[in-house]
């Protein structure tokens, strides 16, 4: 006797949707679903803002504009790929309190309210899975719900936002500057109309959120990350990254400090170029854990794209039918709330640090006297530039980032410093 089929609804058709919908729908992949959800699994509807629009991969019978209509369709499984907070939140919360189980790859709204909507997924037996809504295609969150769960992880670091990488390496490999790169991303469709989201950190600050939570047990709750944006990188700074060895990178970074503490942050990187994250290009996206007992681990892949999130979300619609058929669902993790982040001031870092001084004697004097004053240590030096103006590149030792901070104001207030330019972390060699 075939078992009953797993009921699947949609409501987005944009890349995603679209693409997952013809996954879906392709009859040569059937069986194979089948066998991966140990039912058949059957796509009943799609929900859309204006259902009179085409939309290939998108069979038009199955096609609504009616919210309520396709919840009504006896979903086994709801898969949300509108993006934003509302009206995707009340959507996920109607369909777990009619008991459906959600896929989503929403970010932003697992970063600000996963914690309540795990909770409410949990008490109505029903799962919520949200492997999509970071690094597209790579299973970084399987991994650490399964493959990982019982690890100690130490540190989830990784290149988590393509439109940043894709401009960081463009600016590396061609020499060009960042608004003539962000120019050319927003016209390959790699960078919105408005890239705030990416190049200030907000996107891989919400994925660091998420990624945290799954490593460390932290809250999704919408607690501030840290985070720094790549706007003010020059093409000097990669230039000077790359004379000295390194490659300049935005990093989100969730680890523990000591026993007890956790720190989590976005900010652009001076990454050592042996390490591996330093040949990620392009829009690609890799995440980098380090365990207590499996040590170094790297996941690689496509970070974005219709199809590669699609292949993504679908593995968790899978996960969540194969629940289905058993009558059971996934426990959220635990919350460890013996862990308290960390002020970033705290933190310690080698730094790189640019500033345009007005080139006369004296200069170099009054700018080393500021750094020796907030005990930051200079590790090197370089200068650079022609007539009136010249540019002075740092390298520091350690230091507090307070510290670097405070150094960084005084410089600014300093006559003879006409600019203060990037101030960079600088990830320390090894793995």
């Amino acid at each position: 006797m075939e078992s009953r089929p797993v009921r699947i609804g949609i409501i987005g058709a944009g890349f995603v949707g679209s693409a997952l919908a013809e996954l879906l729908s392709d009859s040569s992949r059937a069986q194979a679903l089948a066998d991966a959800a140990t039912a058949p699994v059957e796509l009943v509807g799609v929900a859309v803002r204006d259902a009179s629009r085409t939309r290939p991969g998108v069979p038009s019978d199955l096609v609504t504009d009616d919210f309520d209509e396709l919840l009504s369709r006896d979903l086994d499984v709801l898969v949300e790929v509108v993006g934003g907070i509302e009206p995707a939140k009340g959507f996920i919360e109607r369909a777990l309190r009619a008991k459906v189980s959600v896929v989503t790859a929403n970010k932003a709204l697992l970063a600000a309210h996963g914690y309540e909507l795990s909770q409410l997924a949990n008490e109505n037996s029903v799962d919520l899975f949200y492997e999509a809504a970071v690094a597209g295609g790579i299973p970084i969150l399987r991994a650490l719900r399964s493959s990982l769960a019982g690890e100690q992880i130490l540190r989830v670091m990784g290149i988590v936002n393509g439109t940043t990488n894709f401009i960081l390496s463009k600016m590396s490999n061609e020499g060009l500057d960042y608004a003539d790169v962000l120019a050319q991303a927003q016209a390959l469709g790699f960078a919105e109309a408005d890239p705030t989201a990416d190049v200030e950190g907000f996107d891989p600050a919400a994925k660091i959120a998420i990624l945290s939570s799954l490593a460390f047990g932290t809250k999704l709750e919408g607690d501030e990350i840290a985070r720094e944006g790549i706007s003010g990188i020059r093409s000097v700074d990669v230039e000077f990254a790359r004379r000295s060895g390194y490659v300049i990178k935005l990093l989100g970074i969730a680890e523990r400090i000591g026993d007890s503490g956790l720190s989590r942050r976005v900010h652009p990187t001076l990454v050592p170029k042996e390490h591996p994250l330093a040949s990620v290009n392009g829009a690609m996206n890799a995440v980098f854990v380090d365990g207590a007992k499996s040590g170094p681990l790297m996941w690689l892949g496509q970070g974005a794209g219709g199809e590669p999130t699609a292949t993504a979300v679908l593995g968790d619609v899978l996960d969540a039918a194969r629940n289905r058929v058993s009558d059971r669902h996934d426990i959220p993790f635990t919350y460890d709330n013996r862990l308290h982040l960390v002020d970033e001031g705290e933190l310690r870092s080698a730094f790189y640090i640019s500033i345009d001084v007005d080139d006369e004697p004296g200069v170099l004097a009054a700018v080393a006297n500021i750094f020796a004053e907030q005990g930051v240590s200079i590790l090197s030096m370089e200068q650079s530039g022609e007539g009136a103006e010249a540019r002075m590149s740092f390298v520091t030792h350690e230091a507090r980032t307070e510290s670097v901070r405070a150094t960084i104001h005084a410089l600014s207030d300093l006559p003879k410093v006409e600019r203060v330019g990037a101030c960079l972390r600088v990830l320390a060699g090894g793995l």
